[in-house]
């Protein structure tokens, strides 16, 4: 992991931590878990929102107004709504997506769930997202979150990961594998 990367996941992390434990003291962490999953979703949308929170050229003010005015429009909670301000006042704002995902984490261990991210050659159904989650459960013997997307590359099949354990059922990976044992035969 590069220093930057590093100096990046600690900030990130040191601000999942306080908002994390304010909305655990407060009984809140239902109403942190919509904020953060609504946060994601306008990171994933808007190319304005991460232009705003990755933007040298933008004074303290003019990111804390601006961030502040987006959280109040998302109707987040009033302790996400300072955490925005306090970052954007910090310049710590560009670490909004590694604080999301490490909220994400720490909500998922107190529930004492996993995220597992699943990659599909076409979209899974709810029966069979509910299905494998089913089944995940029985491996890791918790319940299991499943981040469901799809890539038509795959061919058919999955990828799953969860934590630092991959599975790779897909028929590419199956010809690759097949691929890269005929080339050593011949």
């Amino acid at each position: 992991m590069s220093e930057s990367a590093s100096i990046s996941s600690g900030i990130a992390k040191r601000y999942a931590t306080a908002v994390f434990e304010i909305a655990n003291e407060s009984k809140r962490l239902d109403k942190l878990e919509a904020n953060i999953n609504d946060l994601s979703a306008a990171l994933s949308e808007s190319a304005d929102l991460r232009d705003l929170i990755h933007s040298p050229l933008l004074s303290r003010e003019v990111q804390g107004a601006a961030i502040g005015a987006v959280a109040k429009k998302m109707g987040l909670t009033p302790d996400m709504q300072n955490t925005l301000g306090l970052m954007a006042a910090k310049r710590r704002l560009f670490v909004l997506p590694q604080m999301v995902a490490k909220l994400r984490e720490m909500i998922a261990e107190h529930k004492g769930e996993v995220t597992a991210d699943v990659v599909s050659a076409t979209a899974l159904t709810a029966a069979q997202a509910s299905k494998l989650s089913e089944t995940l459960k029985a491996q890791v013997g918790r319940d299991v979150k499943i981040n469901a997307s799809v890539d038509e590359s795959l061919i058919g099949g999955l990828v799953v990961k969860m934590g630092s354990k991959m599975i790779d059922t897909s028929i590419r990976a199956k010809l690759t594998s097949l691929q890269n044992a005929m080339k050593e035969v011949g």
